[in-house]
C-alpha cells in the first residue's frame, strides 16, 4: 500500500490533495442543484465565459488569485445577464441568447490571452494543473467552499421550495428570483475555486458527473446532496493519483473517473440501471407465465 501514501511525501502533492477534497466535496454538494434544476447547459455556458475575465484579469494584475476570482466571476455574470436582457427584449430565446455570448466571450478569452502580463499557457485555463497549486489557491477553494456550503445548508428549505414549487414559494414569501440568482452566483463560484485543477472545459464535469451518478442511484434529497460531494472528493483525490502515477494531466484524470463511476451507475445501479432493470423485467415476465401455465 505504500504506492498510495508515496505520492503525499512531497509538498506540492500534499497541497493537491486538499484541494482535490475541498473543490470535488463542495462542486458535488452543489451538482445536486444543478442537476435537479436542469442547469448542467447554463453551467457548461458560465464556464466557458470566465475565460475572458481570467484573461483581462491576468492582463491587468497577473495571476492573483482574487483577481482571477473576481475576473471569472464578472465575466459569467456579465453573459449570464446580458442573454437574459437579449431575450427579454427581442424574439431571441434565452438559450440561444446565452449561447450566443458564450461562444463569444470564449472566442474572446482565447485571443486575450496573449496579451497577459505573464507568461501563460491556454492549456493551464482550459485543463487546470492540480499539482501545481499555491497557498493563494488553496485559501480561496477553502473560503469559497465555506461560502458554499453554509449557504446550501441553511437555505435548504427555500431553495428546494423554490426549484420544485416556484409558487408556492412566492405566496410563502420567498423571493425566487433572488434564490436562483444566488444559485447561480455560487455555481460561478465553485467553477473559479475548480480551475486550478481542472480548468474551464472540465469544470463542468467536476460539478454535474457526482450529483448524475447518485441520481441513477437513489431518489433522496440528502443522499444526492451529502453522497455527491463524497463521490466528488473520492474521485478527485482517485484522480490524483492516477495522475501521478500515469503522468497525464490532473484534470483530465479526475474527469475519467468521474465518468467511469457515471457509467458504472448507468449500466449497474440496483434501482435505475439498464441491467437491473432488464433483470427485473425479465423475472416478471417468467413470473407472469408461471402464473399462467
Amino acid at each position: 500500500m505504500s504506492w498510495l501514501a508515496g505520492p503525499f511525501e512531497y509538498e506540492f502533492m500534499r497541497r493537491a490533495l486538499l484541494a482535490c477534497v475541498l473543490i470535488g466535496f463542495t462542486n458535488g454538494f452543489l451538482g445536486a442543484y444543478v442537476v435537479l434544476r436542469r442547469l448542467a447547459l447554463v453551467a457548461d455556458a458560465l464556464s466557458h465565459s470566465m475565460l475572458p475575465g481570467l484573461a483581462l484579469a491576468a492582463m491587468l494584475i497577473g495571476l492573483n488569485p482574487g483577481g482571477l476570482l473576481l475576473g471569472g466571476l464578472f465575466a459569467a455574470i456579465f453573459v449570464a445577464l446580458g442573454g437574459h436582457v437579449i431575450a427579454s427584449s427581442s424574439r431571441v430565446k434565452d438559450e440561444t441568447a446565452v449561447a450566443a455570448l458564450y461562444i463569444f466571450a470564449f472566442a474572446m478569452g482565447i485571443a486575450l490571452i496573449k496579451y497577459a502580463r505573464v507568461k501563460i499557457s491556454l492549456e493551464h485555463f482550459l485543463f487546470g494543473n492540480v499539482l501545481g497549486i499555491a497557498d493563494t489557491d488553496l485559501l480561496t477553494s477553502y473560503c469559497i467552499s465555506v461560502v458554499t456550503l453554509l449557504s446550501l445548508v441553511a437555505l435548504q428549505r427555500p431553495l428546494l421550495l423554490a426549484l420544485f414549487e416556484a409558487s408556492v414559494a412566492r405566496t410563502q414569501g420567498i423571493r425566487v428570483g433572488l434564490l436562483l440568482g444566488l444559485l447561480v452566483i455560487l455555481i460561478v463560484l465553485a467553477m473559479v475555486s475548480s480551475l486550478q485543477a481542472v480548468g474551464v472545459l472540465l469544470s463542468l464535469g467536476l460539478l454535474v458527473l457526482p450529483a448524475a451518478t447518485i441520481y441513477l442511484l437513489c431518489d433522496s434529497y440528502a443522499a444526492m446532496s451529502w453522497g455527491g460531494g463524497v463521490i466528488g472528493a473520492v474521485s478527485a483525490i482517485a484522480g490524483l493519483q492516477i495522475s501521478f502515477w500515469a503522468n497525464i494531466p490532473s484534470g483530465p484524470a479526475i474527469i475519467l473517473v468521474l465518468g467511469t463511476l457515471f457509467l458504472g451507475a448507468y449500466l449497474f445501479g440496483p434501482k435505475y440501471g439498464i441491467t437491473s432493470r432488464w433483470l427485473r423485467k425479465r423475472h416478471m415476465h417468467e413470473e407472469s407465465l408461471k402464473r399462467w401455465q
